[in-house]
């Protein structure tokens, strides 16, 4: 294997994803070069340091008060057939607890789950881009256009990224770089708002755990908008694409760049 097949395929290689053969090609590679030691040294630290710095989301403990609060309503009056009561109120004590207990339980998991969504896809997005700045050789085509970076991904993408914003004064096209967002492949376009870098992931869109709660009107697709780690992210979905910008330059100033990109694409 070449230098640049090589760090393409190191996460993979760590996390032991790759077939047998390449497994092996990559292990031999790395015994015989050092420069690519060195990248599979820093891309082993920066997974470390992602895996300990992941935000933590305790349970949330709304449904024990609300259930705490509904039984410490009084008590019905006593009627003539009382007697009854000790055989049937097991019952409808359980009818009660269902009844209660399930529209606030869709609601906290419903909740729950839309809060790991946008987590999730923040989280992978900030990884990549964090990847890509850590990398010795952050671009695999630089500048040129995007009619020269565009159709550098032609054979090494199972799909064609939908871009049309070509960079202007205020953001310029810096180039472009393969990654990987999750399980696969990504195009990583990487534009500037003056000394900071933005990347832009274009990627498969499908079996993936869109957020759909909470979202932003941005000029026609309903985007996702969150910091982590002092960075803004903005993910969105376009037709079979998906799309995670992320920098740390001002969020008004990434939703001008996001603007652009969604006005076109």
């Amino acid at each position: 294997m070449r230098c640049d097949e090589v760090r393409l395929h190191l996460l993979d290689y760590q996390e032991g994803r790759l077939r047998p053969e390449a497994q092996n090609a990559v292990r031999a590679h790395l015994d015989g070069c050092s420069d690519c030691i060195r990248a599979d040294t820093v891309e082993q630290e920066l997974t470390r340091l992602l895996e300990q710095r992941l935000p933590q989301h305790p349970a949330s403990l709304a449904l024990k008060r609300r259930l705490a609060a509904r039984w410490a309503q009084p008590s019905s009056p006593r009627s003539w057939w009382s007697r009854w009561r000790a055989s049937l109120a097991p019952a409808l004590a359980a009818t009660a607890v269902v009844l209660v207990a399930a529209p606030l339980v869709y609601y906290e998991r419903a909740a729950s789950r839309a809060a790991r969504e946008q987590t999730a896809m923040v989280a992978e997005a900030v990884n990549d881009h964090l990847r890509l700045l850590a990398s010795p050789r952050s671009l695999d085509v630089e500048r040129g256009g995007l009619h020269q970076v565009k159709p550098w991904f032609a054979g090494r993408l199972d799909f064609a990224p939908v871009v049309t914003f070509e960079g202007d004064a205020d953001f310029p096209l810096k180039g472009g770089s393969l990654g990987y967002f999750r399980d696969r492949k990504a195009a990583v376009f990487v534009y500037a708002r003056r000394l900071h870098p933005i990347s832009l992931l274009v990627f498969r869109a499908d079996d993936l755990p869109w957020p759909s709660r909470g979202l932003t009107r941005l000029d026609g697709v309903d985007a996702s908008i969150a910091a982590d780690r002092g960075f803004n992210v903005i993910v969105w979905r376009r037709g079979q694409l998906g799309y995670a910008l992320v920098s740390d330059v001002d969020a008004r100033e990434l939703a001008a760049l996001a603007a652009r990109l969604t006005g076109g694409s």
